[in-house]
């Protein structure tokens, strides 16, 4: 792999490009003190804008490295920060890493996440050099199960209640789906 880090990249309606601390109001109000947001991920909606600055700062830091794979999503229609992009335990041995994404509500059902994982595919197979990428999601996150098959990524199995979600304690199964180069390669 050749490691380039989170460089900005371009789709018709995104601009996906690294984070900075100053993003802490928007993001905070766009998606992450929503517990909509984030019923089905690994942390808990934010009680005020100071912790969401607080994580950007480290993430601004973050994306300063070749190989952190970090982006605010930034619907270009009125430049308003909508989401987040990222590769997650990035293996350079195995040229593999997991994705992770979430988007305020507001901005659901209409194609955007699934123009943005697209573009970050494309980045990171033909730029990059990534061989595989995975994601997961709860089984019950229809909206993001439908992200992953529309980008190509292939089921290969479910772990039984293996999540315990932080917004209700419920456990869920989690769903593992992924793509190799050749796959990406074949459908792009």
């Amino acid at each position: 792999m050749q490691h380039k880090g989170t460089k900005i990249l371009e789709t018709k309606r995104l601009t996906l490009r690294p984070w900075r601390e100053n993003d802490a109001e928007e993001a905070f109000a766009h998606w992450m003190n929503d517990s909509e947001v984030t019923k089905y991920l690994t942390w808990a909606p934010h009680g005020d804008v100071a912790a969401t600055r607080t994580l950007l700062k480290t993430w601004e830091e973050d994306c300063k490295s070749p190989d952190c794979y970090h982006w605010a999503i930034v619907l270009k229609e009125g430049n308003i920060l909508i989401g987040d992009i990222c590769i997650l335990q990035v293996d350079d041995h195995n040229e593999r890493g997991e994705i992770g994404y979430c988007m305020g509500k507001a901005w659901w059902g209409k194609g955007l996440m699934t123009e943005a994982l697209r573009e970050v595919l494309r980045y990171l197979f033909e730029e990059v050099g990534f061989y595989r990428l995975n994601g997961c999601h709860a089984a019950e996150n229809i909206g993001s199960s439908r992200v992953m098959e529309k980008c190509g990524l292939s089921y290969e199995g479910t772990r039984r209640k293996f999540m315990r979600l932080l917004s209700t304690g419920e456990r869920v199964d989690i769903v593992e789906r992924g793509i190799l180069r050749e796959d990406y390669s074949r459908n792009a």
